[in-house]
């Protein structure tokens, strides 16, 4: 009898697993970054090869950091936010070309138009890799220390915009 309880007793303990992940958002993937400092570098510009941003530049502001490439079609989702987002100048918005052809990434711009205060290009990924990028787009939120408050995976929509950023922004402003 007891050869039999143990088989359903396992079972039924990976059922339950399988069901509980079964209900989890795969958009909602918590980064071990979040409340840690946003992991220092220094990349190349998109359009200026010869010269260099680093992440260090942003000590003392609150900046949103939003990984893209001209091959990801969610990307072509928020880029209209993001345009509407650049011209109201709450935050400024640094662009990460994630693993892409440069030559794409400036013709993305170039075409749709470029909401960001400076884009920087990841050629191979590397700063994307330190981040955690699971995909493109993602979007960190951080803060005058430096420090990763928030991470969107996914395209930024009006309503996680309205709901989550923006409320973030300004209460890192008032600190």
């Amino acid at each position: 009898m007891n050869r039999f309880i143990w088989p359903l007793v396992i079972f039924l303990v990976l059922a339950g697993f399988l069901f509980v992940g079964l209900r989890l958002d795969p958009r909602e993937v918590p980064s071990p970054l979040i409340g840690k400092p946003a992991p220092a570098f220094t990349l190349p510009l998109l359009y200026a090869p010869e010269k260099t941003f680093s992440s260090q530049d942003m000590k003392g502001q609150v900046w949103m950091l939003n990984v893209w490439a001209s091959w990801c079609g969610s990307y072509k989702d928020e880029h209209p936010i993001l345009m509407d987002l650049a011209q109201q100048k709450i935050v400024p918005i640094y662009g990460l070309d994630y693993k892409d052809k440069r030559a794409d990434g400036q013709a993305t711009l170039n075409n749709s138009g470029d909401p960001y205060t400076l884009a920087i290009f990841d050629a191979d990924g590397k700063v994307g890799f330190d981040y955690g990028v699971y995909g493109v787009p993602e979007t960190y939120i951080i803060d005058k220390q430096g420090v990763i408050r928030d991470k969107l995976i996914g395209a930024v929509t009006p309503q996680n915009l309205r709901e989550r950023i923006l409320p973030l922004i300004a209460e890192l402003n008032k600190q």
